[in-house]
C-alpha cells in the first residue's frame, strides 16, 4: 500500500485559441479546447481514483472560468491558482504548498491510477520520482520537498528537460526513480494514440 501523498494537477482554462494551440491546425480552436477538457477531466479522474491523498486542481489562468468549479464539484478536488512565472516557478509553488507531492499536467492521458501508486511507492525510498516523456520532458514529478535547483532556469518545452534534470539531480547527490516512460499529446502526430482511449472521435 503506497504512503499517503497529495496530487497536484496543472491545467489551463479551455479557452478556444488559448489551449492546445499546436493542435488547432488539425482540430480547430473549438476542437482543441474540447480535447483539453476531456484530457483534464481524465487526469482528475485518474488522480482521484489512485486514492493516495488530496487532489488539487491548479488553475493557470482565467481562474473564474466555470470549467474549474465544475471540475471541483464533479471530482471532489480542491482548487488553487498557479502564480505568475515560468513553469518552474509554478511547480515550485505547488510543492511549497503541499509536499510530499506528485504533480501532473493534463497532457499525458496514458497515466493510470496504478502508475500513480507506483510513483508513490518509488518516492518512499527516493528523493524524487519522474515519468520521463518520449519527447524529452516528463509527465510527472514527485518529491518530498521543493528541490529548487530542478525547477529554476530549466529549458522548459525542449527535448533537453529530462536530461538536464537528471544531471542536476546527480550534482545534488539525490536519488530518484523513473518507473515508466510516458507519452503526451502536443502535436498532431500524437492524436492517433487517443482513439484507443476514447478521447478523440473517429
Amino acid at each position: 500500500m503506497p504512503r499517503a501523498i497529495d496530487i497536484a494537477v496543472f491545467a489551463r482554462a479551455p479557452i478556444p485559441g488559448a489551449c492546445k494551440t499546436r493542435l488547432i491546425p488539425t482540430l480547430g480552436a473549438e476542437g482543441a479546447a474540447r480535447l483539453h477538457v476531456a484530457m483534464t477531466r481524465r487526469a482528475l479522474q485518474t488522480a482521484t481514483l489512485a486514492g493516495l491523498g488530496r487532489v488539487t486542481l491548479w488553475r493557470a489562468d482565467h481562474s473564474s472560468h466555470s470549467f474549474f468549479t465544475d471540475c471541483a464539484r464533479d471530482f471532489g478536488v480542491a482548487l488553487a491558482d498557479q502564480p505568475q512565472g515560468d513553469l518552474g516557478v509554478r511547480m515550485a509553488a505547488a510543492f511549497a504548498a503541499s509536499a510530499p507531492l506528485l504533480l501532473i499536467g493534463s497532457d499525458c492521458p496514458m497515466l493510470t491510477p496504478d502508475l500513480l501508486c507506483a510513483c508513490a511507492d518509488a518516492l518512499a525510498t527516493n528523493d524524487a520520482v519522474f515519468l520521463p516523456a518520449e519527447d524529452g520532458g516528463y509527465g510527472l514529478v514527485g518529491a518530498h520537498r521543493v528541490i529548487a535547483d530542478i525547477f529554476a532556469g530549466m529549458p522548459w518545452g525542449t527535448s533537453a528537460v529530462m536530461a538536464e534534470t537528471r544531471a542536476r539531480l546527480t550534482r545534488l547527490g539525490l536519488t530518484w526513480a523513473e518507473p515508466a516512460i510516458v507519452w503526451d499529446v502536443d502535436e498532431p502526430a500524437d492524436l492517433a494514440r487517443l482513439h484507443g482511449l476514447g478521447l478523440l472521435a473517429d
